[in-house]
């Protein structure tokens, strides 16, 4: 399977990536993430030669939880469990990332502070693996006592999208919501009926990573395990507005702490394509552990980065 991924599509270059494919490819889309907007994907469908047929995952999933009320129910409290599970790592995370903030902040000598901050960091560390263990635990207790996929609304869905799926030789994910991404991928069985190649950008691409990561206003925080499809890195979409991009300190310790993933700066017209083996090309702008953005100088994730030509720490 071949993957590229885009910055955000607010000044659309999908054209530019499709239009390589030829004028016979056929497409399916993914805007479940746009939920209630979801069929309004004119716009979309236009950029792909109104080859593509959407697989109105969204509708789908409202479909599932109107006509099996016991497992609307069930989603319905196993979404409170989540909730409840990503408030309280919230509140261990963010005391986590203060006694970092702290310590990096202190006056002690530089070699003392060292060794203390680098435990501070693998403390959050365990914070966000603890989380990710218990999000995955949850997860598996409700697919075990629910067996949603087996369940005749779902299961006939399931069948119509993997049929939808493997007419069309790509498919395209678009943003929105990771979290009904995420959902909906998931219920629906995607990873198992992908086509050979797939485009996606934005929180698209976020939930085809292996560990979807959120961020914004607040500390970032890891969410759930994605679909897998892209190993190693975390995707950070609207990179400039949504990151201290004038705070390198703070960007270091963000690359730091997903170490040994990479962070990947998806701004405006950005476009990535990993090798199969989730290999990053060159160019690829990413987070180094100083904190500045920098550009890898070959096709290998272990290589070192090289700093922008500019010698800016952030773009």
């Amino acid at each position: 399977m071949t993957l590229t991924v885009l910055g955000p599509q607010r000044r659309p270059t999908l054209d530019s990536v499709t239009r390589a494919y030829g004028p016979e490819v056929r497409f399916a889309t993914v805007t479940a993430g746009w939920q209630e907007r979801e069929d309004d994907d004119a716009e979309l469908s236009a950029l792909l030669g109104g080859r593509a047929v959407n697989l109105a995952l969204h509708a789908r999933w409202l479909d599932v939880l109107d006509r099996d009320p016991e497992l609307a129910t069930a989603e319905l409290n196993h979404r409170a469990v989540l909730d409840e599970l990503q408030e309280l790592y919230s509140i261990r995370l963010e005391h986590a990332l203060n006694a970092v903030d702290a310590i990096r902040r202190s006056s002690a000598r530089p070699r003392t502070r060292t060794g203390v901050l680098a435990d501070a960091e693998q403390a959050v560390r365990l914070v966000d693996a603890q989380h990710l263990e218990r999000v995955a635990a949850a997860q598996a207790a409700f697919e075990a006592a629910w067996r949603p996929g087996e369940r005749p609304v779902v299961a006939a869905h399931r069948a119509a999208v993997a049929d939808r799926a493997r007419a069309a030789e790509v498919l395209v994910v678009a943003g929105g919501h990771v979290g009904v991404l995420l959902r909906v991928l998931t219920r629906f069985g995607l990873a198992a009926v992908l086509p050979d190649r797939v485009v996606a950008w934005s929180a698209g691409a976020m939930a085809l990573t292996e560990r979807v990561v959120l961020f914004g206003s607040g500390p970032a925080e890891v969410y759930d395990a994605g679909l897998g499809l892209l190993p190693g890195t975390v995707l950070l979409p609207h990179a400039r507005r949504r990151l201290p991009v004038d705070d390198p300190a703070r960007l270091g310790v963000l690359a730091r702490r997903f170490a040994p993933a990479r962070c990947v700066v998806l701004d405006d017209g950005i476009r990535v394509d990993p090798d199969p083996d989730g290999a990053l090309p060159a160019g690829t702008r990413v987070i180094g552990p100083d904190g500045r953005i920098v550009t890898t100088d070959v096709a290998d994730p272990a290589a070192g980065p090289v700093a922008d030509p500019a010698g800016r720490a952030a773009p």
